[in-house]
């Protein structure tokens, strides 16, 4: 594949796919770190050290969104072409473009690329995943080139077009991406579209496409009958559907009397600030309204969806909303005291509910530390803004309530390996510091605890 130092390196010794992952991510993030902090990324006037360069670039590349300086102001082109870049390698692995690369080069991709690959997509078969990288990259050049399209045609009327153009693209690619970085300027991420129905509704569009996974997308392409799509792709759009309504129902009567958010808008504008807002929780980023006004409750509710997240093998993070089901069924089949968890007619393997379980606990293990550390380490922030934070960064949403300006070098360090953690998968990382053993054939005598 890539035939540079760092990378025939990790080709050579005997690391395990999470490991490579997740020391290719590392790479990624310091490249991207250090170029930041070359003269020629940022304004004049404006200067960022290496850490809150490290926080940028590593909000980047996990696809967060969660800043330290404002994108638009401190960062000049150049600069906010290396984030934007960052965010389409951290958002397509960079297994993926790698093998794009050598595929371009004419290299033969070895087996131990293929499995790596297959790793990063998230993939049980390891059959076709090389065409399964050129669809993926075709893909995404045409869901990101016509979103860029359609944003400029918009924003052409407040801008010139080469200006209209090239935010089109970033904030296309950073909304497939879902990663929720802009360029507006000031922090004002979307809030001055918020009754723009056009802009909502091709950015709401982008990152629920993005949240949905390369394989299911192709499904769907492939398969236009529902009967013949697999279980996978069934429950992946029938939970983000039901999720997408449920929650942009509560926002809009949650929020309905408040003042500071949606009481002000009009009625059409209250319905598409709702939408927007019970989409993008789930790891997009954006916002159309002032978070820091928000009711307790509409916060809570937002908690709850970036902990959810969106698809497995997509660019969004969070458990999945694969693994926050299947944990459903596991509950509704101890009601019903079956034996196998079933849905669809279909009866899921029981490695996947560990599997589940696994991810679901080191997710909230991770989530309580990090708020906890969050509490120890930084000083005259409530807990329920910290709280957020940390949801935020493990779920790669990048909403924020304000906080992360505030934070101590020792809370940047805890949201950047937050963010880390969130991007690769808990899962991904538990399995990057373990060594491979082999299955033990000894079995014990079984004997049950109390439980419940």
């Amino acid at each position: 594949m890539f035939r540079s130092k760092p990378f025939k390196q990790l080709n050579q010794t005997r690391f395990s796919p999470p490991q490579i992952l997740s020391i290719g991510f590392l790479i990624m993030i310091v490249i991207g770190a250090l170029l930041l902090t070359l003269p020629i990324s940022t304004r004049p006037g404006k200067h960022i050290s290496f850490l809150d360069a490290l926080f940028e670039a590593t909000s980047a590349v996990c696809v967060t969104g969660l800043v330290v300086t404002d994108t638009g102001t401190t960062f000049t082109p150049f600069g906010q072409v290396v984030i934007m870049s960052l965010i389409q390698v951290g958002g397509l692995g960079f297994m993926t473009l790698g093998i794009v690369v050598a595929l371009l080069l004419g290299k033969k991709i070895t087996l131990s690329e293929r499995i790596i690959a297959q790793n990063a997509l998230n993939q049980y078969d390891l059959s076709g995943i090389v065409k399964l990288v050129r669809l993926v990259i075709m893909t995404t050049v045409i869901i990101e080139g016509t979103g860029a399209l359609l944003l400029a045609i918009v924003w052409s009327q407040d801008m010139g077009w080469g200006k209209a153009l090239y935010y089109g693209l970033f904030h296309s690619v950073s909304s497939f991406n879902n990663a929720g970085f802009d360029i507006m300027g000031d922090y004002k991420s979307m809030t001055e579209y918020v009754g723009n129905v056009p802009v909502n509704l091709i950015l709401s569009t982008l990152y629920i496409v993005g949240g949905l996974g390369f394989t299911v997308i192709m499904e769907v392409v492939r398969k236009r009958n529902f009967r013949k799509w697999s279980l996978n792709t069934k429950t992946v759009i029938g939970v983000t559907l039901v999720l997408n309504l449920v929650s942009s129902v509560l926002f809009y009567l949650l929020e309905y009397n408040n003042p500071h958010t949606l009481g002000a808008l009009p009625p059409e504008e209250k319905i598409i600030a709702s939408y927007f807002h019970g989409t993008v929780p789930r790891t997009a980023g954006f916002n159309t309204l002032d978070l820091t006004q928000l009711n307790s409750d509409s916060i809570l509710l937002t908690m709850g969806l970036m902990f959810i997240g969106g698809a497995s093998g997509s660019t969004a993070g969070g458990i999945k909303i694969s693994t926050f089901f299947l944990l459903l069924l596991v509950v509704w089949t101890m009601i019903k005291q079956r034996e196998d968890i079933t849905f669809l007619r279909r009866r899921i393997p029981k490695d996947l509910v560990f599997r589940a379980l696994s991810i679901a606990m080191i997710g909230i293990a991770l989530i309580f530390t990090a708020s906890f550390l969050l509490e120890v380490t930084e000083t005259g922030i409530p807990l329920m803004s910290l709280a957020f934070e940390t949801v935020s960064a493990f779920g790669t949403v990048g909403l924020s309530l304000g906080v992360t300006t505030q934070l101590s070098d020792a809370g940047k360090c805890v949201i950047m390996l937050l963010m880390f953690i969130g991007r690769l998968g808990p899962l991904t990382i538990a399995l990057a510091l373990t060594r491979d053993k082999n299955k033990s054939k000894l079995k014990y005598p079984e004997e049950k605890i109390l439980i419940g």
